[in-house]
């Protein structure tokens, strides 16, 4: 008979894994995923099926013949990391420009650091800001919705956040009546030819959904995407009530990628705080961050930026916010 052999305490069981958490959150990607089908036909389709097929790819073959390691693509964090990728991008990406992409996110933004647990960076946010920096013009060509047979060829427009860039700019506020009504942006952008941003960004409402059920499913907790949101709609109130430029708290919330970040980057287990205090801060900061840079920065949308480099002050906010040992006096 063999030896019982007790460990020392505490002694506890849960059903959590990186599987179950990782397949979790590509679920909850499914009605954002199918909204972008719906709106985009196959550009969507083919953005999407290159960046994880890809992102899959070069985690394998990194992990077998680089590091010597016993790959793990069935965990689904390449598949997600792949996923996450694709719904930051147009609809209209050449395929060489995504293969790219996820080869830097991958590569650079994880398996660098040794794999998945040890990148303290956002893998995806490392491959979008890297195309978005290398090649602007294809990265900030936007789609318009409702061109199910177009890919390469689709028609391009201006997107919300453009136009409320533009009021910025020029000090006119007469531009933002260009903007869709609140209700259109909820559910998607068809409205007045104008392109509809990323594939992740182009319905708030099937975002929504996928917060809802990771909240149920214990998946996430509220704590960074509730203040991240709620900064967001303090600040730029405060900012539209002193000037009308800006655009109003509602049109910020469901314009660009606030929502896909908010809910689904900002929250990656890797790279967020451990503690609900620091989640707190850090999503404040990130909230606060985005609107400086889509009011004042070069770029219109500041949610990717923002995130990274809250990425960067995560272990400084552990290192701050962590709890009390039991028994240790203040």
């Amino acid at each position: 008979m063999g030896k019982l052999i007790v460990s020392l305490s505490p002694h506890a069981h849960g059903n959590d894994s990186v599987e179950r958490n990782m397949y979790g959150v590509i679920i909850a990607l499914i009605p954002a995923v199918l909204v972008s089908l719906y709106y985009f036909g196959i550009g969507s389709a083919v953005v999407l099926l290159t960046s994880v097929a890809a992102c899959v790819f070069f985690e394998w073959a990194i992990a077998k013949y680089m590091l010597k390691t016993k790959p793990q693509v069935l965990d689904g964090s390449a598949m997600l990391t792949g996923l996450l990728l694709g719904m930051n991008l147009p609809s209209n990406l050449p395929l060489w420009i995504i293969i790219l992409g996820a080869l830097i996110a991958i590569g650079v933004g994880k398996m660098s650091f040794g794999g998945l647990g040890n990148n303290p960076f956002n893998p995806a946010l490392v491959g979008r800001c890297f195309l978005l920096v290398s090649f602007p013009a294809q990265m900030t060509s936007w789609p318009t919705v409702g061109q199910l047979g177009s890919y390469l060829d689709a028609q391009t427009g201006a997107t919300p956040l453009s136009v409320m860039k533009e009021a910025i700019k020029t000090g006119d506020a007469s531009l933002l009546d260009r903007l869709p009504d609140t209700f259109t942006m909820l559910l998607g952008n068809p409205a007045n030819g104008m392109g509809a941003g990323t594939i992740g960004e182009v319905c708030a409402a099937a975002l929504l959904l996928g917060l809802i059920y990771m909240l149920v499913k214990k998946i996430i907790t509220w704590h960074i995407p509730v203040s991240i949101l709620c900064t967001v709609f303090v600040f730029s109130g405060l900012m539209h009530m002193i000037n009308p430029v800006y655009a109003n708290p509602v049109y910020e919330l469901l314009s660009g990628g606030l929502m896909l970040g908010a809910i689904f980057m900002a929250t990656d287990y890797v790279t967020s705080p451990m503690t609900k205090k620091g989640q707190l801060i850090y999503g404040v900061a990130i909230g606060f961050l985005t609107i400086v840079i889509r009011n004042w920065g070069s770029y219109p949308e500041g949610m990717s930026f923002a995130i990274l480099i809250m990425n960067g002050f995560t272990p400084l906010i552990n290192h701050y916010m962590k709890p009390k040992r039991y028994g240790i006096a203040k």
